[in-house]
């Protein structure tokens, strides 16, 4: 974000911002502003005169910067806060007051350094749907860096996973979750389970393998990743949603891929319900026979299983991914 916004030299490559390359643009003259984690406002300063703290050299009159002060506002949905000490506003607010600080300067590149981090998760998914709408009506890039992974997903159309200073994958974030480019970036990304897996063959169009409780299963090319240096072998990993927990009536019934194990444990949400799950025959490939993890949704009529309960478990090869 630094080199974006001009305060730090670069060693190699360019920073282009609408087709001109930044190289000689100082930072003030730069098309950039910048939303910080803290929101650095000014507590001696009233609402409107942190909003317009960057009008203060605009050749426009005070009549013209008062109302641009004022659109701003209403743009965040803080229209008639104008006159309020800013020390009196709750969190969101705060940060709402820190984007039109921001945005009244029509920049053409917005950066946000966790932006959200200060607040508690209600507030911060609030903001999360806010940001994205802000960010289709003023039609403009917002550059977002987060550690939460569940915001990067919620909020982003192109997400850069990094790792010591170098991407790891830049993708869309559905194409980044369910089909990342190395276990590293699935391991980061969300929750995945992984189990060994044997290697028994392959074709230009999948990979057969043998993985405890899935038995022999055909993974799709476009479904193949890689490892992580160390690895003892090849992994299949799929994510907790991806595989479905029978009911008893479901499971007399069900047809297809099913395999089963035993329930070590549960965890409740409200509107999701955990389970840890020992699959059958898992133990033979690690000598442990590690529990995965598997989360179904709580629609009305769907009974939690007990700790101790001997499910079985539906699954389609698509949902699996192997790292080799």
């Amino acid at each position: 974000m630094r080199t974006i916004a001009g305060f730090e030299d670069i060693s190699s490559g360019v920073v282009m911002i609408d087709g001109q390359d930044m190289a000689n643009v100082p930072a003030n003259r730069r098309p950039t502003n910048m939303v910080f984690q803290s929101y650095a406002i000014f507590p001696h300063l009233s609402v409107a005169e942190n909003v317009g703290f960057g009008l203060r050299r605009d050749p426009r009159s005070k009549e013209e910067k008062a109302r641009a002060v004022e659109d701003a506002l209403e743009m965040v949905g803080l229209k008639g806060y104008g006159k309020r000490a800013s020390h009196a506003l709750s969190g969101g607010q705060r940060q709402r007051v820190a984007l039109a600080r921001a945005l009244i300067l029509k920049p053409k590149v917005l950066l946000l350094d966790e932006p959200l981090s200060a607040l508690d998760r209600k507030m911060r998914e609030q903001m999360q749907v806010e940001l994205i709408k802000l960010q289709r009506q003023v039609g403009i890039t917002f550059v977002l860096v987060t550690h939460d992974q569940e915001e990067a997903l919620v909020m982003s159309d192109r997400i850069a996973v990094m790792f010591e200073g170098e991407i790891a994958q830049l993708d869309g974030p559905e194409a980044l979750y369910a089909r990342p480019a190395s276990r590293r970036v699935a391991d980061f990304i969300g929750v995945m389970n992984f189990l060994p897996a044997h290697v028994l063959g392959e074709n230009e169009e999948s990979v057969r393998i043998e993985a405890p409780g899935f038995g022999v299963v055909e993974i799709p090319r476009r479904n193949v990743s890689r490892s992580n240096p160390g690895d003892a072998g090849p992994m299949i990993g799929f994510r907790p949603e991806a595989v479905t927990l029978l009911s008893a009536s479901q499971a007399a019934a069900a047809t297809g891929r099913v395999t089963a194990g035993v329930i070590d444990e549960v965890v409740y949400y409200g509107d999701m319900t955990y389970y840890d799950v020992r699959l059958d025959g898992s133990a033979r490939f690690d000598g442990v026979g590690r529990p995965v993890r598997i989360s179904m949704r709580n629609v009305f009529g769907r009974d939690v299983q007990d700790v101790g309960t001997r499910t079985r478990i539906s699954w389609s090869p698509g949902s699996l991914v192997l790292f080799r």
